[in-house]
C-alpha cells in the first residue's frame, strides 16, 4: 500500500511541477502583454494631435491587436490557474493518503513541494503587479 501511495505522490508532484511551470510562464506572458498595451497607449497619447488620420488609424490597429493579444494571454493564464489549483488539491489529497497509510516521508515531501510551488507562484504574482 505504501508503495502505491508513493507512486501517487510522485505522479501528483510531477503534475504539480509541470502546471506550476506553465502557470508561471502564463503569468509572465500576460504581464508582458499588459505592459506592451500600456506602453502603446502612452505612446498614442503623446502623439495625439501630431498624426494625420491615416497614421492614427494605423496606431489604433496596433493597439487593437495588442489588446486582443493581452485578452488571449489573460484567458490562458486563468485556464492554467484553474488547472494549477486542481494540481495543488490532488497533491494535498495524495499527501494525506500517504500520511494515512504510514508513508510519512512521501507525505512530508509532497507537503513541502506544495508549499514551495505556492511560494513560487505567489512570488511571481507579486513581481507582476
Amino acid at each position: 500500500m505504501r508503495r502505491a501511495v508513493s507512486l501517487v505522490t510522485d505522479s501528483t508532484s510531477t503534475f504539480l511541477s509541470q502546471t506550476t511551470y506553465a502557470l508561471i510562464e502564463a503569468i509572465t506572458e500576460y504581464t508582458k502583454a499588459v505592459y506592451t498595451l500600456t506602453s502603446l497607449y502612452r505612446q498614442y497619447t503623446s502623439l495625439l494631435g501630431k498624426m494625420n488620420s491615416e497614421e492614427e488609424d494605423e496606431v489604433w490597429q496596433v493597439i487593437i491587436g495588442a489588446r486582443a493579444e493581452m485578452t488571449s494571454k489573460h484567458q490562458e493564464y486563468l485556464k492554467l490557474e484553474t488547472t494549477w489549483m486542481t494540481a495543488v488539491g490532488l497533491s494535498e489529497m495524495a499527501a494525506e493518503a500517504a500520511y494515512q497509510t504510514g508513508a510519512d516521508q512521501a507525505s512530508i515531501t509532497t507537503r513541502n513541494h506544495i508549499q514551495l510551488v505556492k511560494l513560487q507562484v505567489e512570488e511571481v504574482h507579486q513581481l507582476s503587479r
